[in-house]
């Protein structure tokens, strides 16, 4: 209650939930050192991490006020000049404050963190007020200057967004990461910022984790202003300290525990006690001896694992030069092969190229001796086509005329027939009466009309029909005028009838004969025609074949023209493994003279390990096991994780979980009774049954 009654409340109107203390109420860096002259029994205990970073602490507290007061007088004190306003100047002033407040709350609380541990000598559980101190300070470090982000739901600050910053720029921070979001507690993000924390100060690198984002302060700059404490000096200075904290071995427990609605207010009262009880003072050397046992053992930590590191690194580094021996003998034998098989290629391809060559020659003078013959014998089948298809074109034309005229002919004599027969029935009948002499002259002139629509249609009719039609036509009107006229035609139609009946036996008999004779020139084209297709079948034959043996050499020059190019391709494969030989030539001298050095390495390193040797030897009976060889419980043989933790059993120095280690017992080198196996606590008890015995 007086630890609650004690605590300060939140300043009024500041976005930030802390109280913003002013450096006049607490204690400067001399009052402390009188303090400590004050209590020498105290003080004694220094080993010698504590010693450094007290010293360090002073050295930066001293740097850190001369920048102040440098860059108070230099930056902050308005001159008549400058453009700044006061309400620049106050809240600059305001921010500085508020980081050395800051800083110095991180000293107090991580100085009274180590001592407290190290004077307890166990892990600390989440229940120890000094690191709950510690953490609740952290966390008012991490909120200084944070950015407020606006959100559907409302205006948003919390410090785990840079922290997760960190998965991305430290792979091995993902399991930190993972384990926070499968919390099924933790419903905020204050909440997973502050169980990000406990399980990085388990893990013990939280400085380290913190240096990774202080070195990318172009990434925190979305999420702190540019005159926050993670964004100047401070921030470095305070992740120096915290490398302090390696020395502590904590155990949180995040199941159970409400750390969304944790309310972070500092207790001053830790850090103003005067004086410790008298059970301190009286521990004071063994501390100091504890303290220096615990820092051996770190340093011997340290060296082992550089040693392990400097062996794995000679032994990758065997099998690498092993490697590479075997990969040059592969590469020599495979050198010599493609030497062999080049040879046999080149011998190959002389006589290959010299059989093609000579192929190709032969090749070429048949082709070109076929070439001459083909055009010879196409120039004259192409006349002789040509004079053929001209007497074809011309034999048909005057077959069609012939035809034409026959046509004539036959039309003329049907004409002249049906004339003569109509005149004979017109001589019979005249004597009858005129009208059966008007219904003839009608007949005459029906029949007259169809002559001369016949004669319209046919293009080349004969001069004669013309006069013929013409002379009837007007025998017709003299029938009409008159019937002596008529008469007189008769005979003449009688007279021109007989020279018709002539004509006509005439043209037969010329037709005739010019039928007989054109039927002998068409057999005889016929005939020709059949022999020149027969030609021409066997002529594209010859071509067709002449094509495919062109397109046969064609594929064998495309193949020779192959072979060629994979010639020049192994012949650039034969200069890309003289080149890589060579490579590989300098690279085995290269990693030759790695060998000597690194075997010169290896002797004094082998040398250190035997001194490291003899020191442990001479310190205690058993080797300590090193964190990173043991990734499962030496009893139960469980693997160990972030909720099965490591715990070393300080009589053999191995690692065990929780549940095999349980057992505490007072060891000679410890004064209190500290975690033992169960294997070692057997043991140990039936010594001292013994011993009673």
């Amino acid at each position: 209650m007086a630890a609650g009654e004690r605590r300060a409340a939140p300043a009024a109107g500041k976005e930030e939930d802390f109280e913003i203390i002013d450096r006049k109420q607490l204690p400067d860096a001399a009052e402390l050192r009188n303090e400590e002259k004050a209590k020498p029994e105290e003080a004694r205990w220094s080993a010698p991490i504590l010693s450094l970073a007290r010293k360090a602490s002073e050295n930066l507290a001293l740097g850190y006020g001369s920048a102040l007061k440098s860059a108070s007088l230099v930056g902050l004190v308005s001159k008549p000049g400058s453009s700044d306003s006061p309400a620049k100047t106050s809240t600059r002033c305001h921010t500085m404050e508020e980081r050395a407040n800051l800083m110095n709350m991180m000293k107090l609380s991580i100085k009274i963190l180590i001592q407290s541990a190290l004077s307890l000598g166990r892990t600390l559980d989440s229940d120890f007020p000094p690191l709950q101190q510690f953490f609740v300070v952290l966390e008012h470090c991490l909120k200084h200057g944070l950015k407020v982000k606006k959100s559907f739901i409302g205006q948003n600050k919390s410090f785990f967004g840079p922290l997760e910053l960190v998965e991305k720029l430290c792979p091995e921070a993902s399991d930190i990461a993972t384990s926070v979001k499968n919390l099924p507690e933790l419903k905020t993000a204050v909440g997973r910022g502050r169980a990000w924390l406990y399980l990085a100060l388990m893990q013990k690198k939280l400085a380290d984790y913190l240096k990774v984002l202080l070195d990318h302060k172009h990434l925190l700059s979305e999420f702190y202003e540019p005159d926050a404490l993670m964004m100047e000096e401070e921030g470095a200075v305070i992740v120096g300290l915290l490398v302090g904290l390696n020395v502590i071995d904590a155990n949180l427990c995040l199941k159970g525990e409400d750390l969304d609605s944790q309310v972070g207010v500092i207790d001053f009262s830790l850090y103003l006690k005067e004086t410790q009880d008298s059970d301190g003072k009286q521990d004071g050397g063994i501390t100091a001896v504890l303290d220096q046992k615990h820092y051996v053992e770190e340093l011997n930590r340290h060296l082992s694992c550089t040693v392990a590191d400097l062996q794995n690194k000679i032994d990758c580094l065997e099998k690498t030069n092993s490697k590479l021996q075997e990969e040059l003998a592969a590469a020599t034998d495979r050198i010599g092969s493609l030497q062999e098989e080049q040879q046999q290629l080149k011998q190959q391809n002389e006589l290959i190229r010299e059989r093609s060559e000579k192929s190709v020659e032969v090749t070429k003078e048949d082709t070109k001796v076929e070439l001459d013959t083909y055009k010879q014998s196409r120039q004259g089948l192409d006349e002789m086509y040509s004079d053929v298809w001209k007497q074809l074109k011309e034999e048909k034309k005057i077959r069609l005329e012939l035809e034409k005229e026959l046509e004539l002919q036959i039309g003329m004599k049907t004409e002249m027939e049906i004339a003569m027969k109509l005149l004979e029935k017109d001589t019979h009948e005249k004597q009858d009466t005129l009208v059966a002499l008007r219904q003839q002259l009608e007949e005459v002139k029906a029949i007259n009309l169809q002559m001369f629509h016949k004669s319209q249609n046919a293009e080349c009719s004969l001069q004669e029909k013309t006069e013929a039609i013409s002379s009837f036509e007007g025998k017709t009107n003299e029938m009409m005028s008159s019937m002596k006229q008529m008469e007189k035609r008769l005979q003449e139609a009688e007279k021109a009838r007989q020279a018709a009946e002539e004509r006509c036996n005439k043209m037969k008999q010329e037709l005739a004969g010019k039928l007989n004779s054109c039927r002998q020139q068409m057999a005889q084209l016929d005939s020709k025609c059949s022999t020149l297709e027969k030609e021409l079948k066997s002529e594209k034959e010859q071509r067709q074949t002449l094509q495919k043996e062109l397109h046969q050499e064609k594929d064998a020059t495309t193949l020779l023209k192959t072979e060629l190019q994979q010639m020049e391709g192994l012949k650039k494969e034969l200069r890309k493994l003289q080149d890589e030989k060579q490579q590989l030539k300098k690279v085995r001298e290269e990693q030759e003279q790695a060998l000597q050095e690194m075997g010169l390495h290896l002797s004094q390193s082998k040398l250190k390990m035997e001194d490291i040797k003899e020191v442990n030897k001479a310190l205690k009976g058993h080797t300590w096991l090193k964190d990173d060889e043991a990734t499962h419980c030496k009893q139960c043989k469980k693997e160990f994780s972030i909720s099965r933790r490591k715990h070393h059993c300080r009589n053999c120095g191995d690692i065990f979980c929780n549940t095999c280690s349980s057992n505490e017992l007072a060891l000679p080198s410890y004064p209190k009774p500290v975690r033992v196996c169960d294997n070692c606590h057997t043991l140990l008890l039936q010594q001292c049954s013994s011993n009673s015995s």
